[in-house]
């Protein structure tokens, strides 16, 4: 089972217009709601394809509720955790004409000390029957930066691999203390390590002691970097896909885990998986499903050396 953990889950709402105008009244067909956060995501994907998952976050207020309620319709499995503060919500735009995406993200409240006690220990409580931990998203305010660091103390307690998406100091804490997989994408790696090539900040990021870092290049694919093998491996589809991006960087994390999970650590075969499963999200209309063809996808996924990526 993979475990997936949401410190900052979401309602997230969909609205699909065919061109977005700022400034003015737009009239759009309701929107789609669901219970969401990057981890939510990536356990939807995983879950969607047959594989079983349990989400684990904290929730509270009225959102909260409504958090709970689609969790239970989905059929996802989830232990979720009461706090005392309110789950935030975030909004995403796409428009069909420029495929163009806009995404507001709430920040979210912060936690009470004894809210983040209860979420560990929720965690460590169902820590034994997961055979991946996956931890991503964001950190409410005033979040200690080290979350995801113990996060994979307790994987490592229980004997199983931790993925880890997240930015800033909480994606250096979680190098530090040695990730078997960290996936920030482009911006986030650049923000983290103060690096603007991505293939630096991704051995930084290793040398920190990170095992492997996958990095999102949006439409230029993603490429893939081992410690025990630095040469970077590239890999993208031949062309770019129109679509909701929103999504596809928590379904390049499901395919990872999925691989973890399974005991498959190739990096040839996870980046292969992954770009083909983040494709096939990008043609879904929410975040969280993929949509077309996986196989199809993923037999045309080109993966490059660095000198032949040139």
């Amino acid at each position: 089972m993979i475990l997936t953990v949401t410190p900052n889950p979401a309602v997230d709402l969909t609205f699909t217009v065919p061109a977005l105008i700022l400034g003015d009244t737009q009239r759009v067909d309701a929107a789609r709601s669901r219970a969401g956060g990057k981890g939510v995501n990536v356990a939807r994907v995983a879950h969607q394809l047959g594989h079983p998952v349990l989400v684990v976050a904290p929730v509270g207020g009225h959102n909260g509720i409504e958090f709970a309620r689609e969790l239970e319709a989905s059929g996802l499995p989830h232990d979720l955790v009461s706090v005392s503060s309110a789950t935030r919500r975030s909004v995403a735009l796409v428009e069909t004409e420029t495929g163009r995406t806009s995404v507001l993200n709430e920040r979210g409240a912060a936690l009470r000390d004894t809210d983040w006690t209860a979420l560990t220990d929720r965690i460590r409580l169902r820590i034994d029957e997961a055979t991946c931990l996956v931890g991503s998203g964001s950190l409410p305010p005033e979040a200690h930066e080290g979350f995801y660091a113990d996060l994979v103390g307790i994987g490592r307690s229980a004997g199983i691999p931790v993925l880890i998406d997240a930015s800033g100091a909480a994606l250096l804490a979680a190098a530090r203390v040695g990730a078997d997989v960290l996936k920030p994408n482009r911006k986030e790696l650049a923000e983290a390590t103060g690096l603007s090539d991505p293939l630096d900040g991704a051995s930084l990021l290793l040398d920190a002691g990170a095992a492997l870092v996958l990095v999102s290049l949006g439409e230029d694919g993603m490429f893939a970097m081992a410690a025990a093998d630095r040469e970077p491996l590239f890999a993208r589809l031949p062309a770019p896909l129109a679509g909701n991006p929103t999504g596809a960087g928590d379904a390049a994390v499901a395919a990872a885990a999925v691989c973890y999970s399974d005991k498959v650590t190739d990096r040839s075969v996870i980046l292969r998986l992954a770009t083909a499963w983040s494709a096939a999200a990008v043609r879904s209309p929410v975040a969280g499903e993929v949509a077309g063809n996986l196989a199809e996808l993923e037999a045309t996924v080109l993966l490059r050396t660095a000198n032949e990526n040139r």
